[in-house]
Order: structure tokens, then C-alpha cells, then sequence
């Protein structure tokens, strides 16, 4: 399973950005996007915008949940007091995934018996919304840190090693 991770700001630009994979179930923590899907996600996630801003006014939570799906993906959002958006991108068969009409390479094998105990099996499952809600709200408290330092400004794009490192400690330990 491979996740994209990013958090955009409230002008709609992205502030943060990291790729990575399951380090459950044996997972080596490495996400298995194609290269193409490395432009896409980026797409999938700002088209995911408009459904968010649709759902933050009839939700009071700030963890949205589940808030749309695209192909293979499916995408999940946490927003702050500030309307900074945290999203997830999650996509539990990467190689499988058809980004274009054109085939490239055959389609890939249906999922395994292995792959219905990992957490995108059920992408609307109890597990994998405590899950990432869980992701999210580690992510937060970092990010909370991070921008509490005096020289950071709104919408400013975070290049911090250590706020890299504590988001994919987070991913490692719940995803």
C-alpha cells in the first residue's frame, strides 16, 4: 500500500508534501507509485478540494474522514482552526492503478489474501478511519510546533528535517 501525504495551505498551495508506504504487515515503508502517479496524486488531491470545502460546512468534526475516491485512491482529510488541510491519499494497489486510457503493461493480479488484513482493504472501515485519524492528529501536534516558531509565516512552505522526520514516524506507526 503507498500514501501521499500533503498539507495545503489556505490559498489552495501545497506546503508539505511526502510519499510513503505500509510498514504494517511486513511493509518496507517505501511507496510503490508509478511515475506518473507522482503528477497525479497531486491532481486527485487539489480535485479532492472542492468536496472538502462542500463537506467542512456540514460537518463540525475537524477530521472529515473518507471525503472523496478516484480510481484505486481514496482520499481523507483533517482541517485546522486556521483552514490549513491535511490530506491522505491512500491507494492500497499502486502498480494496478490506470492513470491513462493507455495501457502501458497488463493489468496487474487481483489482491491477495494478505491484503485484506492491511488497512486500504477497507478504505470505509472503523479501522482505517481510527487509523488515520490518529495519523492525522500526531501530524498536528507536530505541525502546531512547527509553526510556533517566530519566523514562520502563513502559507509558507515547511522544509523542516525534523517536522519530515516526526510525519513519517507517525506514518511508520499507524499506517
Amino acid at each position: 500500500m503507498s500514501y501521499y501525504f500533503t498539507i495545503i495551505g489556505t490559498r489552495d498551495n501545497p506546503l508539505f508534501e511526502l510519499d510513503f508506504g505500509t510498514s504494517k504487515g511486513g511493509g518496507d515503508g517505501i511507496a510503490r507509485f508509478k511515475e506518473e502517479a507522482k503528477h497525479m496524486n497531486q491532481f486527485i488531491v487539489h480535485a479532492s478540494l472542492d468536496l472538502v470545502e462542500e463537506v467542512q460546512w456540514a460537518n463540525k468534526d475537524l477530521y472529515l474522514k473518507k471525503v472523496d475516491s478516484y480510481q484505486n485512491n481514496h482520499i481523507h482529510c483533517l482541517l485546522t482552526g486556521g483552514n490549513i488541510k491535511f490530506m491522505l491519499l491512500m491507494n492500497s494497489d499502486p502498480a494496478g492503478t490506470p492513470y491513462s486510457s493507455y495501457q502501458t503493461s497488463p493489468p496487474s493480479r487481483p489482491s491477495t489474501a494478505r491484503q485484506s488484513t492491511m488497512l486500504a482493504a477497507n478504505p470505509s472501515s472503523q479501522q482505517t478511519e481510527d487509523a488515520v485519524r490518529q495519523f492525522m492528529v500526531e501530524v498536528y501536534e507536530a505541525w502546531v510546533k512547527c509553526i510556533m516558531n517566530p519566523f514562520y509565516q502563513v502559507n509558507q512552505i515547511v522544509t523542516s528535517p525534523i517536522f519530515r522526520s516526526r510525519v513519517a514516524t507517525a506514518a511508520k506507526k499507524y499506517l
